[in-house]
């Protein structure tokens, strides 16, 4: 059967992803134990890590399966299991205004990121792809918004390359610029949820600072992601392809965010004990763990400096106005 098949594919790959992880929290371990406190989180290191051993060791053919597994398969199951962790009534009173404040900070981030790419000299549709990328969810939303334009293979590989780097440059940086600005936990994660790329690169940068900045992070991350069908459909009628509409509900609204909406409900239903909070919370942090090592392990710094300097001015000029946005934003919002 494919099963067995399947598994030998991705074992190496998967084993690479895992091993990376277990030093990076090894490291961490070694951190408390030396410093008595957790400087660089074990999601950062695992990072990192991979990215260091792809860029100077280059990444073999086998490994490539596992690897692409355990950054996407291995990630959504750790962000289904992280809503089983969290409890709408403990957002209910500031939902409104924090779904309001992000379709508010996603609709003039597209449009600001479009006129910025422009500005730069970048086509109309490179442009396109960008602010979408920017604005929603990354790679995901330029994969899903490229068919819908008929965007050039060419256009859509140089603006991922911005998001690899970025991407994880927002993680890295993010942290520090919360407590240079005095954010608490739960602004921190709000102004993480509206700027981070990607879900998985969210829990990276929130899960060091707090349990309460990554549920809150992810939440308002996921109202982002969930932006994406309309935006894509809207860019397809704009550029004359209805066809927009031909993705698939699986792309506009993937999986991982059906179940992590699902767990949520049933936490707040009482359909899942308070008791499965923690276990849930720990086997989504260590797969979360091995994710970030395997996300590491997809960049290429080399090939992606090489993308393109208008496409990355693009991209740091855009992520710039979206972090302020995000921070700005915090002061709307109510404290809880």
């Amino acid at each position: 059967m494919r099963t067995p098949r399947f598994m030998a594919e991705i074992l190496p790959g998967l084993m690479l992803s895992g091993a990376i992880g277990f030093l990076a929290y090894g490291f961490e371990q070694a951190e408390h134990q030396i410093f008595g406190h957790v400087y660089l989180d074990g999601l950062v290191v695992a990072i990192l890590a991979g990215t260091l051993v792809h860029t100077f060791f280059g990444l073999p053919d086998r490994f490539r399966p596992g690897v692409s597994f355990s950054a996407k398969i291995v990630l959504e199951v750790a962000i289904v299991l992280l809503g089983g962790t969290i409890s709408a009534a403990a957002i209910a009173s500031s939902g409104l205004p924090l779904i309001a404040t992000t379709v508010a900070v996603v609709t003039v981030t597209l449009v600001a990121s479009y006129l910025i790419g422009r500005s730069l000299g970048l086509d109309d549709k490179l442009a396109t792809l960008v602010s979408c990328g920017n604005s929603i969810c990354g790679n995901s939303a330029i994969m899903a918004a490229a068919p819908a334009i008929d965007a050039r293979s060419e256009d859509v590989a140089a603006s991922i390359g911005f998001t690899a780097v970025l991407g994880i440059a927002v993680v890295l940086l993010l942290p520090l610029a919360a407590l240079a600005l005095g954010l608490d936990d739960w602004h921190y994660g709000v102004v993480a949820g509206l700027s981070v790329y990607a879900v998985p690169q969210v829990l990276a940068a929130t899960a060091p600072v707090s349990a309460v900045s990554a549920q809150i992070g992810t939440l308002v991350k996921l109202v982002r992601v969930l932006m994406l069908g309309p935006v894509v459909l809207a860019a397809g009628l704009r550029y004359g392809r209805r066809g927009g509409g031909r993705l698939p509900l699986s792309v506009l609204v993937p999986w991982f965010i059906l179940g992590f909406i699902a767990l949520m409900l049933c936490r707040s239903f009482g359909l899942l004990p308070d008791a499965a909070a923690g276990p849930m919370q720990a086997a989504s942090a260590n797969l979360t763990l091995v994710a970030m090592a395997a996300l590491g392990l997809s960049v290429n710094l080399r090939s992606v400096l090489a993308s393109g300097g208008r496409v990355l001015a693009a991209g740091v000029l855009s992520i710039l106005l979206l972090v302020t946005l995000a921070i700005l934003s915090t002061r709307l919002l109510p404290l809880l």
